[in-house]
């Protein structure tokens, strides 16, 4: 009976430590959105860290005048470039908004002329299928049509709502000048108004986890980026050739989104893109594209082993079921997000599970 009742509470025990961690980075994930400023303004203080650090060490500069300058060269270069992209993906998605129902109207008279053409060749196609090709091609591309005007709607209106961005933008740049300059006195506070065994445990879980996840986010930031540079000038160098390339920018964003997510990658856009492409008879172009993909693929796996220092440990079905599982919860973010939240909770039940939370902190 004893060992029953023993069994029970185990049971019992496992099943209230499994719900408090979820509930916990459940309310993390929440805190984590609504603080984004200074969330981004800690990951951005330990980038430039090691820049602090090494300049100190090489102009005996201290730490205050260190990050001065840091801070400086570090935001000319972000708000440069920002600048930039605003302009230019305002510019595009401006002109493609303006464009995309001739482009539209030009798929679907193609679809209808191939449709016609069968229609009269010694294939022999029922009437009825024929009118369903036409009824679903008309379907796809007006879809298609609504779900590119609302996504560009919503970036236009993201992009020029300057008030609240300019606040957000405001208070990430004090943050990052506070903690890099004040780094020291932070964390000294943090430690001396919390309890010390709170801040012994925390420190190891925060550890664990930032190792974990800070490789991972930091290896596949680096895959994205060099994949939208290389496609971002590609398509340039495509364009200034005189190939018909437009929305430059637009479309290797959406490649370095599109490459962000495990299941699809870049290849996902740009074959069929370059299929498209070839059967208008632009032949130059879609190999040109083909060609592009393939150097964005070699370098990526050249680099990809490289750059990944190990695996998070987790089996792909696990990864998918928490991208799946994300997209179903919070939308297409959620396909990234998941499997992120998949890492961090890996972690916690991992350092956690075995001796319950209250025994971790109390």
């Amino acid at each position: 009976m004893a060992e029953d009742l023993n069994y029970i509470y185990k049971i019992i025990r496992r099943v209230l430590n499994i719900a408090l961690i979820v509930f916990g980075v459940y309310i993390g994930v929440k805190m984590a959105v609504f603080y984004m400023p200074f969330l981004v303004a800690f990951i951005i203080s330990l980038m430039v860290e090691p820049a602090i650090k090494y300049l100190m060490k090489k102009t005996r500069l201290s730490r205050k005048m260190s990050s001065i300058i840091i801070f400086i060269i570090v935001f000319t270069i972000i708000i440069g470039s920002v600048a930039w992209g605003i302009i230019s993906l305002i510019s595009e998605s401006t002109n493609l908004l303006q464009t995309l129902n001739l482009y539209i109207d030009k798929a679907y008279t193609q679809i209808q002329d191939t449709i016609g053409k069968m229609s009269i060749t010694k294939i022999k196609i029922s009437n009825t299928a024929l009118n369903l090709a036409q009824e679903a091609s008309q379907e796809i591309l007006l879809k298609v049509s609504e779900w590119v005007t609302s996504f560009l709607t919503k970036l236009l209106s993201l992009i020029t709502s300057l008030p609240t961005i300019t606040i957000y933008v405001i208070i990430t740049i004090l943050s990052v000048y506070f903690v890099c300059t004040d780094r020291i006195y932070i964390l000294d506070f943090m430690e001396h108004h919390m309890p010390k065994k709170w801040v012994q445990k925390i420190g190891i879980h925060v550890k664990e986890i930032t190792r974990k996840l800070g490789g991972y986010l930091k290896a596949e930031a680096i895959l994205i980026l060099v994949s939208f540079v290389i496609s971002l000038v590609g398509l340039y160098i495509f364009k200034f050739v005189g190939m018909n390339v437009k929305y430059p920018l637009l479309i290797a964003l959406g490649i370095g989104v599109v490459d962000a997510l495990p299941i699809l990658g870049s290849g996902s856009v740009m074959a069929p893109w370059a299929v498209v492409e070839a059967l208008n008879g632009d032949i130059q172009l879609g190999i040109s594209i083909l060609s592009l993909w393939l150097i964005m693929s070699i370098v990526r796996q050249f680099l990809e082993p490289k750059i990944v220092s190990g695996k998070i440990g987790i089996h792909p079905i696990f990864t998918l079921i928490a991208m799946y599982t994300g997209f179903k919860v919070i939308g297409v973010m959620g396909m990234l997000v998941g499997p992120i939240v998949l890492i961090i909770l890996k972690s916690v039940f991992a350092n956690v599970l075995e001796d319950g939370i209250s025994n971790r902190f109390f």
